[in-house]
């Protein structure tokens, strides 16, 4: 086991719980709405051994960061200043970074807005969030009524409608039932209202589209996404097709949480993409 550095990081006025892991170019990782440094730890752990700098954070709202009471520290627009603060803080920028889902749509939203911290992206079932007007008032509202479910009927019943969702459906077939045990843990160790926040905040609907900006986005990007996950793969086609060098690559044998699923395959394919010349030769 590689060893763990702790970090509590003052980045845009909240405090954010950064884990690292080995020496070398650093690389950022951004786990997905619910999730922390833990449920990223087995591809961080991987990727440490390929001879990189690993930084995890947990996002506002989530594991052992800051989750204040106020929604606009969780916009996305506070989030990415945060995270940018914590490369600042730790000497990092340049980095590249990997982020899964609503990690993903932040390190999007990062490139964007920040494309000099960033070196290049590999990027797990994101979005840029939703392009049409009647489509993010429909998720806001969505995700408006998940919030105040969270605040109604606690985290323990919002975890169980949560893992059941059928997103995630390929975990309960695939993970071995102590993982899915150790997922609903670390799921219950976030706290109600740094969830209901970060729906409020930064969720898919919250967050502005980006889709109109991707053609500036000159980095390297890598769209991975598991070859059960649909919905995400039209998704990621979508976007690389908008972005000047940006590529897809499918996981095999798993669903939305691809590093969950099937870890040994993203680390390898995000380890081949971190290595490799990037042209623009790979079809997309």
């Amino acid at each position: 086991m590689t060893e763990v550095r702790t970090h509590e990081v003052d980045a845009g006025g909240v405090t954010l719980h950064v884990e690292e892991r080995g020496q070398g170019h650093p690389l950022l990782v951004l786990h997905g709405f619910t999730g922390s440094t833990h449920s990223v730890a087995e591809i961080c752990e991987a990727l440490a051994s390929t001879g990189r700098r690993v930084i995890a954070l947990d996002l506002i709202g989530h594991g052992a960061s800051s989750a204040p009471d106020s929604v606009a520290p969780y916009r996305m627009h506070a989030c990415v200043l945060q995270i940018h603060g914590v490369l600042v803080s730790l000497n990092a920028l340049g980095a590249d970074l990997l982020g899964y889902s609503m990690g993903g749509r932040a390190a999007l939203c990062l490139l964007v807005k920040q494309p000099a911290a960033i070196r290049s992206a590999v990027l797990i079932g994101a979005s840029a969030g939703l392009a049409r007007d009647e489509e993010r008032a429909a998720r806001v509202a969505q995700d408006e009524a998940l919030a105040a479910r969270i605040e109604a009927k606690g985290l323990a019943a919002f975890v169980e409608h949560w893992m059941a969702l059928p997103l995630f459906a390929s975990q309960a077939r695939r993970l071995a039932p102590s993982a899915l045990e150790a997922a609903r843990q670390q799921r219950l160790a976030n706290r109600p209202q740094g969830l209901a926040n970060s729906l409020r905040g930064m969720g898919t609907g919250a967050q502005p589209p980006l889709h109109a900006e991707l053609v500036s986005v000159q980095n390297p990007v890598l769209f991975a996404v598991g070859d059960e996950d649909a919905k995400f793969f039209d998704i990621a086609r979508d976007l690389a097709s908008r972005m000047p060098n940006a590529r897809v690559a499918v996981v095999p044998e798993a669903g939305h949480a691809a590093h969950l699923e099937n870890p040994a395959a993203v680390v390898s394919i995000a380890h081949e993409f971190l290595q490799t010349d990037r042209d623009s030769s790979w079809p997309r």
